[in-house]
């Protein structure tokens, strides 16, 4: 999930209260590879600005899935995100 930017919370909000919930979340480990600490002595060349790599480095996660999420799980899921929304959107 990506985060827009006028969204009346940040990545860190979201995956807090998510965690909180019981609700697996996981950074992507993606966008501007460029600014990863183990990139500062490699050479390499970029192409334009990178701003697409640099929202997805900062705004975008994932939630947890798998096959034993069931109906009740989903449900429990949705409620949750949209528990959510209402309480920190404020």
């Amino acid at each position: 999930l990506t985060l827009r930017d006028d969204a009346p919370f940040t990545r860190h909000d979201v995956v807090t209260y998510l965690e909180e919930k019981m609700i697996g979340t996981r950074l992507i480990f993606a966008g501007n590879i460029t600014r990863q600490p183990a990139f500062k002595k490699v050479n390499y060349r970029v192409h334009g600005d990178l701003v697409n790599t640099d929202k997805i480095m900062n705004d975008s996660f994932w939630i947890g899935v798998w096959p034993g999420i069931d109906l009740d799980r989903r449900e429990y899921m949705v409620q949750t995100f949209s528990r959510m929304v209402k309480e920190i959107a404020k």
